[in-house]
């Protein structure tokens, strides 16, 4: 309240809510030309040998900048990262093709189920061992 009876509207902290949205954080895009690397369960782990220790690139954006910290000691999956930035998942997507472009960090993805082998041929496999 003020001094005049009226309410003051300003807001502090996490009560102003997101202050820039989705779009600004990515200039617009929606895609990225990695996006194809970029599934919920992509894992993402930042390039020590392209941050140095810290990431100094004024280019960068403060989110970027988490992205790389996050991933820094600890391997974190798209999903893991959206969730911690709370941020949307295609926002995140767009901001690590950026990473990826400027080699701070790199993407691996888990063998998908249909290249796995056959559960029948490793229990042939065990098997045999089991026999010498």
């Amino acid at each position: 309240m003020t001094g005049d009876g009226a309410t003051d509207d300003r807001w502090f902290d996490d009560a102003a809510g997101p202050v820039v949205r989705p779009y600004a954080m990515t200039r617009g895009r929606t895609r990225s030309a990695a996006e194809d690397k970029l599934d919920l369960i992509a894992v993402v782990v930042a390039d020590r040998v392209g941050t140095g220790g810290s990431v100094a690139d004024q280019t960068l954006s403060p989110e970027h900048i988490d992205i790389v910290e996050l991933s820094r000691d600890t391997p974190q999956s798209v999903a893991e990262l959206a969730a911690e930035l709370d941020l949307p998942v295609g926002v995140v997507r767009v901001l690590i093709g950026d990473l990826l472009h400027a080699a701070l960090v790199r993407v691996s993805r888990p063998v998908p189920p249909a290249e796995l082998p056959d559960e029948r041929i490793l229990r042939e496999v065990i098997n045999g061992l089991r026999a010498l």
